[in-house]
């Protein structure tokens, strides 16, 4: 009878593992899409997001364009002109600059000692290499994202504490944004 009922705990637990992700995915989607949708005051489930992403990919394509990128640029150089605006507007194209684009920063999963005496390690990122500029030549900028969060910390650290590890960007973000779970394995 104990091993019937911890059979029927197991299976419990591996179907929550597998139900919950996919239902809070799901769940996730669903409450974006009527988001979007209610604010459009459109009459079809969807057609808000398919309108947002037709949207977004238009912008996408006409940057590309030479006469649009000058366009583009005038309109840049008119919002760095603007102090609170160009805070704003310049910290959040570079935010998601790091993650899409030709300039992504996530893609130099790094291991940082922390302490030594103790041999504490974190999993990071470098975004800058190069701080010479600062007159710190021989350190580099890493950024800590925090597990379950949309948030992380960046410290500057000497290079000698720094060891590359030989994982695509992906793959460490996964393993820090789920406290370590994942693993290093793709999925």
């Amino acid at each position: 009878m104990r091993t019937l009922i911890g059979k029927i705990a197991r299976y419990f637990f591996n179907g929550t593992l597998f139900i919950v992700p996919l239902v809070a995915t799901g769940y996730f989607f669903v409450q974006a899409f009527q988001w979007l949708d209610s604010r459009l005051n459109l009459p079809y489930p969807g057609v808000g997001f398919l309108i947002i992403i037709g949207v977004i990919t238009l912008f996408g394509y006409l940057t590309s364009n030479f006469a649009f990128q000058t366009m583009a640029n005038w309109f840049e150089q008119v919002i760095n002109r603007i102090p609170f605006v160009k805070l704003i507007y310049s910290s959040i194209k570079d935010l998601l600059a790091a993650f899409v684009g030709d300039k992504r920063k996530f893609n130099t999963p790094v291991l940082v000692t922390i302490n030594k005496e103790n041999t504490i390690h974190r999993v990071g990122f470098i975004t800058q290499s190069d701080l010479s500029d600062l007159g710190l030549p021989d350190m580099v900028v890493v950024y800590f994202p925090q597990s379950y969060a949309f948030a992380g910390d960046h410290f500057v650290v000497s290079k000698e504490n720094v060891k590359p590890l030989n994982v695509p960007g992906s793959i460490a973000m996964k393993f820090i944004v789920s406290g370590g779970i994942s693993g290093f394995k793709e999925s």
